[in-house]
């Protein structure tokens, strides 16, 4: 490498002193006056180097001329005496051409600004010349051109690394986790390569390969690359090279079948801007590339200028390009950037440069002509700020501005735009008027895209993670029981292993959600080859050394476990449960007719009914003989009334519509307490209570659970008896045996296994969740530092999500995932005031408004009769009777007591 970087600065030298010996016989005198001479004028010479025999060289001298012809009209904008005078060359591109151009041009034309080094290695070697006139590039995109170290070099494009970006933004979009980047060897490939990486890598993209491919590569040597990228079944590909290159190599790459279904393709926008002017046969072998390109917000000067285009009919090698590209408008933009600062600057000598001015000294010893002007038209194309048909333009650190937005393209039949990536909202839609990334709430925020062999499916890449890219070796391990969550058969005639369960489901539906394709094969553990130990463990310790690259089975994550794999995310619910018999029994509690209503509900249902008959003996009592007579009578009649409604038993008729409003509103209210209250009776008197387990008694233990560890310390119970068990059918006759006859009381076990036994006992046994022990969920095992696992985690994560997880737990657990807490088991909840608010509520509001209405109609009825009854006695005036007063049975006394 050291060697390679030596020739290369050696070259360099040869080149700035073949300059030199190029430039030595100026006359720096003659060159001054004749400047002035021009400033006089208001002239401005101006160099312009393409590559004539490439597309972009071609359009860029047609749209410089355009900007001329554009200048020369606008005479409000800039001043009519100023005239630019392009002077174009042909570097065919070559650089040591671009740089004797650049010679004859400052020698015999005695230009004041270049523009147009269309490559960046023209670029790269013309600013070096030190010299003070500006050179302004419109398609030199390498970072490794900078105006800090050349400040007469102004980019009025964009820098490549501005782009890298929105290519990882796709890469993650897309899913994609390995890919390879192919770039060309030169100046313009390599500068975007290490802030490329650096983006991928912050996405968790892996560039498993690097191939470079020279500019002038033959055809043998580019097909010799893509044989190498198909053996190592390499399919996601980023793309960066120059049009010229990628025309051939895009048409090598159809030819070999690496343009079908299952490929990706992303190009750099090198590529993409050039794709109007490539052949149909290289667009054709281009179909389904996704590539990305500087956006350029519409305008109607724009609009008027494609429309001049179009008119003008550009061909390039009688091939008709009716867009024009960005290359072309930023050519058209550099004209108008040069013509505002030469004006701005004025016709006359602006600035002559000091006798002691270390540059000029330097300049004079080199015999390098200076122009006076030229500083200063630098610092003014720099500081200049306009709108041009590319957009803003606003120059910083010598190079244009990042632009507002990148459009994301799709080759598909034709190039259409399928949405957008800004900085600052990442991959969208759509923009709005003012350029600001609209969000869109899909997750997928593009448009449809074409891949390659008209798929519509995102390609998968594929991941080489084994070792010399094998397939995959996923240990599982050889269960005695419990089948439905891992089951191995073996063909006892081709002793081949295959390999059900619920932990298999899961694992193949989560590799199915994976954005890369994964080849793997199940190997059953054969644990007759390790040393004697829990089978788990020692399958955990082989994904350790290596043996596998992963273990999927029932295997409990663990903090032992875990200091030797990496595991992904539980794909079962954690925690232990107990299983237990179920067992009736019925309360002797004699107050238990109580316990269905709370002190407070039995003191408001109370309050209620004297409430209620005291509201209907006060309607009735008046006009109702039933509720009349001695005042015991009547108190007695009213709580009667009142409590005889719980059992629908009253007999008295109502007279008054109000008393029978408050008595229907009242019935609804008894009915609902009564079915509440007799309910909740029932569930009392009989409930099904999980046995408590008393010290001696038997706990049924699986035999590889990792429970067994921690279990026996944290278990509550004094001196218990451990049985292992193996299979569902173990359990169950277990427990009907029973402690007493060599049996169990209860068995502990992870959650998984309780529920598969519940799927077909659930008549007989329950299950609680102890407080006193839990456990992490089974987990698939990796090696430490796989790719893998924050993959596969993010896959179950996603299963969850979509209810694919739980669809595949009821295939084999028919839904038992209820806990059934012991507390709650053996306790009925009492039904209290608060629950029964709004009934109260509205009996109470009911029978006050009744209340209040009787007695206001009863004053109004008093005085209209003792009205009457003054006309007919005037001597005797009676008084109305009190409506909430118990009325008597009118006696001579009384009268007399009221009367005068």
């Amino acid at each position: 490498m050291g060697t390679m970087q030596l020739t290369m600065e050696l070259e360099r030298l040869a080149r700035i002193f073949f300059l030199l010996a190029m430039l030595h016989t100026f006359d720096p005198i003659h060159c001054s006056m004749a400047q002035n001479s021009r400033h006089r004028d208001h002239h401005v010479h101006v160099g312009v180097i393409l590559d004539m025999e490439s597309p972009v060289g071609e359009m860029a001298q047609q749209c410089m001329a355009m900007a001329i012809s554009d200048l020369n009209a606008s005479a409000s904008h800039i001043n009519h005496n100023l005239k630019l005078i392009l002077h174009p060359r042909n570097s065919m591109g070559h650089p040591l051409k671009a740089l004797s151009s650049a010679v004859e041009l400052l020698e015999n034309e005695k230009v004041e600004a270049l523009i147009g080094p269309q490559t960046s290695e023209e670029a790269e070697l013309l600013a070096e010349l030190g010299d003070r006139v500006p050179i302004i590039s419109f398609s030199a995109s390498s970072p490794f051109l900078s105006g800090e170290k050349n400040p007469n070099f102004i980019r009025m494009t964009t820098n490549d690394n501005s782009q890298v970006g929105a290519i990882a933004a796709l890469v993650q979009e897309f899913g994609w986790r390995e890919l390879v980047i192919i770039h060309e060897d030169s100046s313009y490939g390599n500068g975007i390569i290490p802030d490329l990486l650096l983006a991928l890598e912050e996405g968790n993209a892996r560039v498993a390969r690097r191939t470079v491919i020279p500019p002038q590569a033959r055809d043998i040597y580019v097909e010799a690359q893509l044989y190498k990228l198909m053996a190592l079944s390499a399919n996601i590909f980023i793309v960066h090279m120059s049009a010229s290159l990628a025309s051939r190599f895009f048409l090598k790459v159809n030819e070999l079948g690496m343009m079908s279904t299952g490929y990706g393709w992303i190009v750099t926008d090198g590529i993409v801007n050039e794709l109007a002017a490539m052949d149909q046969s290289v667009l054709d072998s281009m179909q389904g590339v996704v590539g990305i390109r500087p956006y350029i917000p519409p305008s109607e000067r724009l609009r008027n200028f494609s429309l001049k285009w179009r008119h003008s009919f550009f061909t390039y090698q009688h091939h008709q390009i009716p867009e024009v590209n960005v290359y072309c408008l930023w050519a058209y933009d550099s004209v108008w950037a040069l013509a505002k600062a030469a004006y701005h600057l004025g016709p006359g000598p602006i600035t002559s440069m000091q006798k002691n001015d270390p540059a000029n000294k330097l300049a004079h010893q080199a015999v390098i002509p200076t122009r006076p002007t030229g500083s200063d038209l630098v610092r003014a194309i720099l500081r200049g700020k306009f709108t041009g048909l590319s957009g803003e333009i606003q120059l910083k650190n010598g190079q244009l501005q990042q632009p507002p937005a990148f459009e994301i393209v799709n080759v598909a039949g034709r190039v259409k735009r399928i949405g957008f990536w800004t900085e600052l909202n990442g991959i969208t839609r759509g923009l709005n008027r003012s350029s600001v990334a609209t969000q869109s709430p899909s997750v997928r925020k593009m448009g449809s895209i074409g891949w390659p062999g008209s798929s519509l499916a995102i390609p998968k890449s594929q991941q080489i993670v084994s070792k010399a890219g094998k397939r995959l070796r996923i240990g599982v391990p050889i269960p005695t029981g419990f089948k439905e969550l891992m089951g191995v058969e073996f063909n006892p005639e081709t002793k081949a292993a295959t390999v059900t369960g619920f932990c298999v489901d899961v694992f193949k539906a989560a590799i199915d959600i994976l954005p890369y394709e994964v080849q793997f094969d199940f190997v059953p553990f054969n644990k007759s080859s390790v040393v004697a130990g829990n089978h788990y463990d020692n399958l955990i310790y082989q994904v350790y050394l290596q043996q596998y690259d992963a273990a999927v089975g029932d295997i409990t994550i663990t903090a032992n476990r875990s200091m030797l794999v990496d595991f992904t995310m539980p794909f079962t619910e954690t925690g232990v449960g107990m299983i237990v018999p179920i067992e009736t029994s019925r309360s002797t509690n004699m107050w238990i007719f109580l316990q269905p209503l709370t002190v407070d509900l039995w003191l408001a249902i109370g309050s209620f009914f004297v409430f209620t008959g005291w509201v209907v003996w006060i309607i009735e009592h008046n006009n109702n003989d039933e509720f009349k007579g001695p005042l015991a009578h009547q108190i007695g009649m009213a709580m009667w009334y009142s409590f005889s409604t719980m059992v629908f038993a009253q007999r008295e008729k109502l007279i008054s519509n109000l008393s029978k409003v408050v008595v229907i509103v009242w019935l609804f209210v008894v009915l609902i307490l009564t079915s509440s209250y007799t309910a909740n009776l029932s569930s009392m008197q009989t409930v099904h209570e999980l046995r408590s387990l008393p010290k001696g008694e038997s706990i049924g233990l699986p035999s590889n659970s990792p429970a067994n560890q921690t279990v026996l310390i944290n278990l509550p119970f004094k001196n218990p008896s451990f049985h292992p068990l193996g299979t569902v059918e173990d359990y169950a006759e277990a427990l009907r045996e029973g402690s007493r006859n060599g049996g169990v009381s209860a068995i502990i076990d992870e959650i998984p296994y309780v529920k598969l036994f519940l799927s077909k006992y659930s008549d007989q046994y329950t299950m609680f969740e102890p407080s006193y022990y839990s456990t992490n969920g089974f987990g698939f095992a990796f090696p430490k530092g796989s790719p893998l696992v924050a993959d596969f985690s993010a896959a179950i994560a996603k299963l969850r999500e979509n209810g694919k997880l739980y669809s595949i737990s009821q295939n084999y657990f028919n839904n038992h995932s209820l806990f059934t807490n012991q507390d709650s088991a053996t306790k009925v909840a009492r039904l209290d005031l608060y629950s029964f608010r709004g009934l109260f509520l509205i009996t109470g509001i009911t029978s006050t408004v009744a209340m209040i209405v009787s007695c206001k109609s009863r004053k109004k009825e008093s005085i209209t009769a003792q009205k009457h009854e003054v006309a007919d006695q005037p001597g005797e005036v009676k008084f109305p009777p009190v409506c909430d007063m118990p009325s008597r049975r009118a006696s001579p006394r009384h009268i007399r007591r009221h009367s005068y």
